[in-house]
């Protein structure tokens, strides 16, 4: 079976999470995308990280966001969220999301967000189990980007 690499999907942006210029709030971005991200894991990979820390007692915590506002998501507008893992070690994930119009043409947000595997009862980083590598070492995408400043440039249109 082959699986999703860069899995995508849909979301509406609420009144809730606007600020006063209808604009989507900053700190809701990250909301939006982690939560997509979540969503499409579940979807793409079978992998429901709040079973996996009440069976196991084991899941990720978020040790950096780096995130670049590109341009603004507005009030009731639909985006497309979508996200791949761009690198691992053997207890951390490292993350790009990255919010569109919907039709992808137009670039939002982009979110590079660092994970670490943590052991929820011992309260200390854990390494991953056989099984998850292997779904990581099928799922990554690398990126030719070493720096966030320099991935977010490949995206930022070109002055003219």
């Amino acid at each position: 079976m082959t699986l999703t690499k860069t899995p995508e999907s849909k979301a509406l942006i609420r009144f809730q999470d606007c600020d006063p210029f209808n604009h989507l709030n900053n700190a809701s971005y990250i909301n939006y995308m982690i939560n997509a991200r979540e969503d499409q894991i579940k979807e793409c990979y079978n992998l429901d990280i709040f079973d996996l820390a009440k069976s196991k007692g084991v899941s990720w915590v978020v040790g950096t966001n780096q995130i670049a506002y590109i341009r603004p998501a507005l009030l009731m507008e639909k985006v497309t969220i979508d996200s791949q893992l761009i690198q691992f070690t053997e207890n951390q994930l490292q993350v790009e999301i990255r919010m569109w119009n919907q039709d992808k043409t137009e670039i939002k947000a982009i979110l590079w967000s660092t994970f670490v595997h943590f052991n929820l009862a011992q309260q200390k980083k854990w390494k991953h189990n056989q099984q998850l590598i292997e779904l990581f070492q099928n799922v990554v995408v690398p990126i030719s980007a070493t720096s966030f400043e320099e991935r977010i440039s490949q995206f930022k249109p070109q002055k003219v």
